[in-house]
């Protein structure tokens, strides 16, 4: 068990991808870690392809300095995640920490919301490789780019390379 002791948060929004939010929830259990699941409210969400889950807390009653890291998943929930300034907050105060932030897919949007990737190597899907770019970001198109904090991947057919990425950081 690589991760036990660690304590990780992942973000939950409507329409979010639902394999990108439940192969990194369910890999990082599988290595011992604590993951919470932190939407605006505790409630069920469904998926875009229809697979429900439920926050265990909401935004506003998290702090940051309970976690080594943030996971945050694509598919529609991150343009509903960045109308939360709470969200948005806890992502800056996440990077401010040093903390590792791991975002896949449409998630990079968020870490562009928080103002955290002027000057950071950022991969994504690839709709949103402008506003990245307008945000500061270097995009680059691979399976998986790490740079500082950050750990970020395309789509769900990275999501081995991304779940590796984040076990290692997280390990060291």
């Amino acid at each position: 068990m690589k991760l036990q002791g660690k304590k990780i948060a992942i973000f939950l929004e409507k329409m979010y991808e639902d394999l990108e939010f439940w192969y990194p929830y369910l890999r990082m259990k599988e290595e011992g870690a604590e993951v919470v699941v932190i939407a605006p409210k505790v409630n069920t969400y469904t998926g875009k392809h229809g697979l429900p889950a439920a926050a265990d807390q909401a935004i506003i009653a998290v702090k940051d300095d309970e976690f080594h890291a943030l996971i945050i998943p694509g598919g529609y929930s991150p343009d509903h995640m960045r109308r939360i300034p709470e969200m948005i907050e806890f992502v800056k105060r996440m990077n401010s920490s040093g903390k590792t932030i791991a975002a896949i897919c449409h998630a990079p949007w968020m870490l562009a919301s928080a103002e955290i990737i002027k000057g950071k190597k950022i991969t994504s899907f690839f709709s949103i490789k402008d506003d990245l770019i307008h945000a500061g970001a270097e995009w680059i198109d691979q399976e998986v780019v790490c740079d500082g904090n950050l750990i970020t991947s395309r789509n769900p057919n990275d999501l081995p390379a991304f779940c590796k990425a984040i076990i290692k950081v997280l390990q060291s």
